[in-house]
């Protein structure tokens, strides 16, 4: 149900190639296809509640303006409804055939949300350096995400991590770089369908993948994001003069 990265052997060279072309792992087609992929998420112990999904270009949701469209959960207690159960999630893909997903994160596992280009350069450096990654998803609107261990809830709440750090999908406009979605946050979980054509949220590396603990992600993730915020920088520096 997953793409997997070559072997050791020739690693980096295989690495380059597929992250550059952006592969898809294949997924079987059909309903049953996306079942199944639910279903394994949910057997990593990731809990799962329904979500919008698209209506040609805009949200299922019927909001005039909607600023997450085919993103966002479908009720407002998607977290005490977010479960793993295998009966009551084959109850909502089968009564629900056209429902994306969300995984509520800050429970088992949270996830580092980072640019497309950023996450394909650090998953190729971690790879290479033997650094056990764990699921990893892309989503066509530009993202790539990194599902880990929980960082949980720490004896000491004034040493929780900077805000912007632990933001919401509503929020993610205003942290064009490292994202961590934690206690209280979501993303979507793949298989899901963006508005658009084509458009998708789709697994890397797939739920079979044991979670890691974050902080072995965190520094590469952290140094890639600086470089692309600051390439991203000098192109718009390039294009608007800073005024004076």
């Amino acid at each position: 149900m997953s793409a997997e990265y070559g072997g050791r052997t020739g690693l980096q060279g295989k690495l380059t190639q597929w992250l550059r072309a952006g592969r898809r792992p294949k997924e079987t087609a059909g309903d049953g296809g996306r079942e199944a992929l639910l279903l394994a998420a949910a057997g990593a112990g990731l809990p799962l509640a329904p979500a919008a999904h698209p209506a040609g270009y805009r949200c299922s949701c019927e909001r005039v303006g909607c600023p997450t469209p085919a993103r966002h959960p479908v009720s407002f207690a998607w977290q005490t409804q977010s479960t793993t159960d295998r009966a009551q999630i084959e109850r909502w893909a089968r009564h629900q055939p056209q429902a994306n997903f969300i995984t509520a994160t800050g429970m088992v596992h949270d996830v580092l949300d980072v640019p497309l280009d950023a996450g394909r350069s650090a998953l190729e450096r971690l790879l290479a350096a033997g650094v056990e990654v764990g699921p990893v998803a892309e989503s066509d609107d530009g993202r790539m995400l990194f599902f880990t261990l929980t960082r949980g809830t720490p004896e000491d709440e004034d040493e929780w991590w900077p805000c912007e750090l632990d933001c919401h999908p509503e929020t993610m406009d205003e942290h064009p770089g490292l994202r961590w979605h934690c206690r209280g946050s979501y993303v979507l979980v793949p298989p899901a369908r963006l508005p658009g054509e084509d458009q998708t949220v789709h697994w890397v590396r797939g739920p079979e993948h044991p979670l890691p603990d974050p902080l072995s992600l965190l520094e590469t993730l952290t140094e890639a994001c600086a470089r692309y915020v600051g390439e991203d920088a000098d192109h718009a520096g390039a294009a608007w003069p800073l005024r004076h």
